[in-house]
């Protein structure tokens, strides 16, 4: 649906866009992903058409759009401030693009009708979008951009103003929007949880640079860099030396663990200019408790911190061996005691779950 081809973009001497290339499949929801300032949102307002960009292509269902403008484009956008007119009713909101479409007005009452029908404001047509809550004001500025039918629906942010329980309540309900519309979703975020729990494929960009671009369970559990891994959810790092490398196989000796044996593709890019270490996920170690046999490898270990979230606790813990302490995640459990600061305790671990960065 999206053919993104060496796109840059520049402001004066500022470069935004450095040659973006990406590929978006009809029907996907896809996100870009990346700290403020990284460019998503410049990238997303050139699919749109609101920015032109300096160099490269960008084809939309096959087509340049070079020269076509945001009002021609297969496109509509919700923005993060949602726009809603606030002398209009949600009605009137709604169909406010249709003002200059030829269908008749029962056509496009009936459009605006079936719009408010999909993301549940029926009831509240009438309402002046003044007495709206964050959330239903929300589900107008959708409700606004699906009635025009495009074939992409571009959301910049659409869920930061809204509280965390309303936010967790939209991300469901944007997923099975998509699902029933069948458009491409494309979304701006820089919240690395709802990237990973609404998208189909994420492009993770840095200072306006693509430095991943897969499905999230790839990109949580193999990034491809260091930098990709400390930006997407929680990375603990242990410094390690590289022994050998043959044939796709790396030894390494990293602290806390000793000498392990890794694959080739639990190695990321070499990209780090601060020497090799070996990344992990909190959940990919677990705490042993009295009695429980580890399941592959297992290292003693002193408990420094402790953070007690009622269905998780977070242990921050210091391998024998290791300079610094590493965070580790155990779904608490009915009887089963949550462990004190200094106390010592073993820590199952597999090697499987390590990914080496150099």
């Amino acid at each position: 649906m999206i053919e993104l081809r060496d796109v840059h973009k520049h402001y004066g001497n500022y470069h935004a866009l450095r040659g973006i290339n990406a590929t978006i499949q009809a029907g996907e929801f896809f996100s870009l992903l990346g700290p403020s300032g990284c460019g998503k949102t410049t990238l997303l307002r050139t699919i749109a058409g609101f920015e032109m960009i300096s160099s490269g292509a960008i084809l939309i269902d096959g087509r340049s759009m070079g020269s076509v403008p945001p009002n021609l484009r297969p496109t509509n956008m919700v923005f993060q401030s949602y726009a809603i007119f606030p002398h209009l009713s949600v009605e009137q909101n709604v169909g406010f693009g249709l003002r200059h479409d030829s269908r008749s007005p029962a056509e496009k009452g009936r459009a605006v009708a079936e719009a408010l029908e999909m993301v549940g404001m029926r009831d509240f047509k009438a309402r002046n979008t003044q007495a709206l809550s964050g959330g239903q004001r929300q589900r107008v500025a959708l409700a606004r951009a699906l009635v025009l039918k495009p074939k992409v629906l571009l959301l910049d942010e659409p869920l930061s103003a809204l509280d965390k329980k309303m936010r967790e309540q939209m991300q469901s309900e944007l997923i099975k929007l998509q699902q029933q519309v069948g458009i491409t979703f494309v979304l701006v975020t820089h919240d690395q949880e709802e990237a990973l729990v609404m998208s189909d494929r994420i492009a993770v960009m840095f200072e306006g640079e693509v430095a991943q671009l897969a499905d999230p369970q790839t990109l949580y559990q193999r990034p491809a860099s260091r930098r990709v891994a400390e930006f997407v959810g929680t990375m603990n790092f242990l410094s390690a030396e590289v022994i050998s490398e043959t044939g796709g196989i790396v030894e390494v000796d990293a602290e806390g663990f000793g000498r392990l044996t890794m694959r080739g593709s639990e190695v990321s890019e070499r990209q780090s200019s601060r020497g090799a270490s070996v990344g992990f996920r909190p959940e990919a170690l677990t705490i042993l408790f009295e009695g429980d046999a580890a399941p592959d490898r297992e290292s003693n270990a002193t408990v420094v911190d402790v953070v007690y979230y009622g269905d998780l606790t977070y242990y921050d813990v210091r391998l024998d061996g290791a300079t610094r302490p590493v965070r580790v995640s155990m779904r608490n459990v009915f009887g089963r005691p949550v462990l004190g600061i200094g106390m010592p305790t073993r820590v199952a671990w597999s090697a499987g779950a390590l990914t080496l960065f150099r």
